[in-house]
């Protein structure tokens, strides 16, 4: 896509569904089906962007299949297998001010309360207690740490996030 901050990828296509177009859809949104609630989908095809709208859906199995309009048979949808569906960041739901997309914290700085800048944030991950911030030290790091994983926990390590300054408070000791 022309403008990675400007578009986030949610999904990607499958392989052709049957004889009449469908496609089996790999959602990355947290619940399955949630994808359906973006519409359009934007596809980067041979250096173009296109445009398309989910007809039909439903659950398969352990998975789902959509009918995306205009693709009316299986080697029209062979031409989607395997492309990243993308939509436009302002189709992503308004969070409250305590609140924020992982793609909002990444690149921001981190600073403990005492003031020592630990680094920037990397990328978020999740462990399945808590997602982590992994933030990479800045090149002359006192403590000679060059990446830190911090856990991502509101109030007890994350005391605030300031999107305007682009930083993250955290109580967090430098040399851990």
């Amino acid at each position: 896509m022309s403008n990675a901050s400007d578009t986030l990828v949610v999904g990607q296509f499958g392989a052709p569904h049957g004889v009449q177009g469908w496609l089996r859809i790999t959602s990355y949104t947290d619940d399955l089906t949630g994808i359906f609630d973006y519409s359009p989908w934007f596809v980067e095809q041979g250096g173009q962007i296109k445009t398309y709208q989910v007809e039909q859906w439903r659950k398969q199995n352990k998975g789902v299949v959509a009918k995306i309009v205009g693709i009316d048979n299986r080697d029209q949808a062979d031409l989607l297998k395997n492309l990243p569906i993308s939509i436009k960041a302002e189709q992503l739901p308004e969070l409250a001010e305590d609140e924020f997309y992982w793609r909002d914290l990444i690149g921001m700085q981190v600073i403990t309360e005492q003031g020592y800048n630990l680094g920037n944030v990397k990328e978020l991950f999740e462990t399945g207690s808590n997602d982590v911030l992994l933030v990479q030290a800045n090149h002359n790091d006192a403590f000679g740490q060059k990446e830190r994983m911090i856990p991502y926990l509101q109030s007890q390590v994350v005391k605030s996030v300031d999107r305007e300054a682009k930083t993250i408070q955290v109580d967090w000791d430098p040399s851990f």
